[in-house]
């Protein structure tokens, strides 16, 4: 029999889960209540399956997101996640047509791109996304950081509180809109998001362990920061302490906040190693050390992808550090987002139109994503002949307009 690819019916989620465990190597049962447990929250109309012989072996969802771009705008996104295909239906196009059917649905929409977290990196450039955020995970060496251990606060005027999940739940969703309005890649937290985060709601199926939190508060009394971690419990030989602190999360809206918020972290006593959760790849951290070698990294990868689904749209929502302009060739293999285009650009915005003018670039729609939100290099990807410069000194040109001081960051898995 044919596979049969399309969307879930209620009675299915159970199987679909099933193959969700399979796919992400998890044991393959779904304890009893978990599917009522998750059926209300997941958007049963965008969870598509493929059914053979009425069995689920391959898995895919889709939701509702808002990405910050450059400039502080808000453009809707259809976030994928919870994307699999079991090993004994592995190459024959099952996630190719999943995939191709949900984009043309969010372009139906009117989203005006797709996003996702890619878990392997060779699979997703052939739909049209392109790594367009990055992150990086350190290790902080405590002792040899030489932070001063006599450290009791800030010394700005400000103040640290230890508060609990229902002062977060409180706190935290303003705090957040504040941090991504000026963080590019950054996306929305709705109110579940901070129900389980906080641990309000707790899933059968996922152990909860209460973490501590902590804000930061101006001189005038402002939250204008949040640190989440946990801590482990490990002596050494000597009866030495050789705690690690894990961060889980830490939005900051100030420096003075960033800068007190990992220092306390590091003060807590017993603390000997910090490690930071995934931050941006410029992040501060370690230049806020007196030594900055005690931050080692841990990880480094590809984090956010973005596929472009309305380049007008897209290339309108964000701003330009300069002003120019540039007519782009962009290919586009599914049919969604190619075309040619010219973009007048500003720090005040931008207008985009279709043109018959000649391009200067030319480009996939793979890599307009990689440079959407300013992480990729255009003069690097002609370098590496992925973008083809049809007029000389136009990648140079790209780069004054999309890159960005700071790079992008999305502090959320999803």
């Amino acid at each position: 029999m044919s596979v049969d690819v399309r969307t879930i019916t209620e009675s299915e989620f159970t199987d679909w889960l099933r193959a969700l465990a399979t796919g992400f190597l998890r044991p393959p049962v779904v304890p009893e209540g978990e599917a009522a447990e998750r059926l209300p929250h997941m958007g049963l109309p965008r969870i598509r399956g493929a059914f053979d012989d009425g069995r689920c072996v391959a898995t895919y969802r889709s939701f509702a997101q808002e990405l910050t771009v450059p400039g502080g705008a808000k453009v809707p996104a259809s976030a994928v996640s919870n994307v699999t295909v079991s090993p004994t239906h592995r190459r024959r196009g099952l996630l190719s047509r999943m995939m191709g059917a949900d984009l043309a649905a969010a372009k139906e929409r009117g989203d005006v791109l797709s996003t996702l977290i890619a878990a392997e990196y060779p699979i997703y450039g052939r739909y049209g996304f392109g790594p367009a955020a990055s992150i990086t995970e350190w290790e902080i060496d405590v002792p040899r950081a030489g932070l001063d251990a006599r450290w009791a606060g800030p010394g700005d005027g400000g103040r640290i509180d230890l508060v609990d999940g229902a002062d977060v739940r409180k706190l935290g969703p303003e705090l957040h809109e504040r941090f991504r309005a000026t963080q590019h890649g950054a996306i929305d937290r709705d109110e579940r998001w901070w129900q389980l985060g906080t641990g309000q709601v707790v899933l059968s199926f996922q152990p909860w362990t209460e973490p501590f939190y902590a804000v930061y508060r101006s001189a005038r009394g402002e939250v204008e920061g949040l640190l989440v971690y946990q801590a482990d419990e490990k002596w050494g030989d000597g009866k030495q302490p050789l705690n690690t602190a894990t961060v889980r999360d830490m939005i900051a809206v100030s420096p003075a906040a960033e800068r007190a918020l990992w220092h306390f972290v590091c003060a807590v006593d017993w603390i000997t190693t910090v490690r930071s959760g995934y931050r941006a790849s410029d992040d501060l951290l370690p230049l806020l050390l007196p030594d900055p070698r005690a931050a080692r990294i841990v990880t480094q990868a590809d984090f956010l992808w973005v596929r472009l689904l309305d380049v007008v749209r897209a290339l309108e929502a964000r701003t330009y550090a300069v002003p120019g302009s540039l007519v782009l060739e962009v290919h586009d293999a599914a049919g969604l987002a190619g075309g040619r285009f010219r973009l007048d650009a500003s720090a005040d915005g931008a207008v985009c139109v279709p043109s018959a003018e000649s391009p200067d670039l030319t480009v996939g729609v793979r890599e307009l994503g990689s440079l959407y939100l300013g992480e990729e290099s255009a003069v690097r990807l002609v370098a590496l002949g992925r973008v083809t410069e049809e007029s000389a000194g136009a990648a140079a040109v790209a780069d004054a307009l999309f890159r960005t001081s700071r790079r992008p960051w999305c502090p959320d898995i999803f």
